[in-house]
């Protein structure tokens, strides 16, 4: 079953940049799906596109789904919108915790959206929410750290943190934009791993866009590589060897590779073209 769907998504910016050219995308329910593209190809636009936290330009043909209510339709959010967002749990680069509350306070945040606003404004959680989050942050290995102060944590434990939040709020899709940026390889591969298990055992739909193509390949059967606004290539993130990706993006394909990383994949028989499809999608 198709969980998002993005038909002819564009979006141009003030001054006239064009960040999202004519975008069509769509990922099935449970899917673990990368973007990659260089700085500058249209990842975290889409991805805010996909959250409703931006509107799209104006366009009739223009719709972006999540399940089967729109989000926007013709550049415009739709009444659905706000509801839609306690479904959709959103990782930002920055974690976007708040320093100066506990750890398992920042994680009971993921209820607020299903609460009485004078309990959360109150920060009166129940019992059974506690153990809620504490079981999600045990799931993504911090749970000792439950009493200290969220600036007290390394970036890969604060974006595991985020993580667990996502789980409290009982999102069904998980949007992580550059989660892994500012983080050391070990640290980024931790929080990887808490992505793949919440997709591979609560069946919850992960899109990632990452920076460096050897995560998409490790972790993301599925690859949208974006170049320049639009859908360069759509498949299994086995293909994407290095020469491929030199293919597709020339000298900028050096930053989306980690330094000594070997090929894992033959090199594949696909021609360029605006958009390769995916099979079965």
């Amino acid at each position: 079953m198709t969980t998002v769907v993005v038909e002819g998504l564009s979006k141009t910016f003030r001054g006239g940049k064009r960040a999202l050219k004519n975008v069509s995308v769509s990922v099935d329910r449970g899917e673990m799906v990368a973007l990659i593209g260089a700085s500058g190809s249209g990842k975290s636009t889409l991805i805010r596109h996909v959250a409703g936290l931006v509107q799209a330009d104006r366009n009739d043909g223009c719709k972006v789904m999540v399940g089967d209510r729109f989000v926007q339709t013709g550049g415009r959010l739709t009444a659905d919108a706000r509801d839609i967002r306690r479904d959709i749990g959103v990782i930002f680069q920055q974690f976007n915790l708040v320093n100066r509350l506990s750890v398992l306070t920042n994680v009971l945040t993921g209820v607020l959206g299903r609460i009485p606003a004078i309990r959360g404004t109150l920060g009166l959680f129940s019992r059974d929410e506690k153990i809620v989050a504490m079981q999600a942050l045990a799931r993504v290995g911090i749970a000792e750290t439950a009493r200290q102060r969220a600036s007290t944590l390394s970036g890969g434990q604060q974006q595991r943190a985020a993580i667990a939040r996502a789980m409290v709020q009982g999102a069904q899709i998980v949007l992580a934009d550059e989660p892994i940026a500012s983080l050391d390889p070990a640290s980024a591969k931790r929080v990887m791993e808490a992505l793949s298990e919440i997709n591979r055992n609560d069946g919850i739909t992960v899109i990632v866009s990452l920076h460096q193509v050897e995560y998409a390949r490790r972790y993301c059967p599925r690859t949208i590589a974006l170049r320049d606004g639009e859908v360069a290539f759509d498949g299994p993130s086995e293909a994407l060897t290095h020469d491929f990706l030199r293919e597709l993006y020339g000298d900028a394909s050096e930053e989306l590779v980690l330094p000594d990383v070997p090929e894992r994949a033959p090199r594949p028989q696909i021609a360029l073209q605006p958009a390769v499809a995916f099979a079965g999608a």
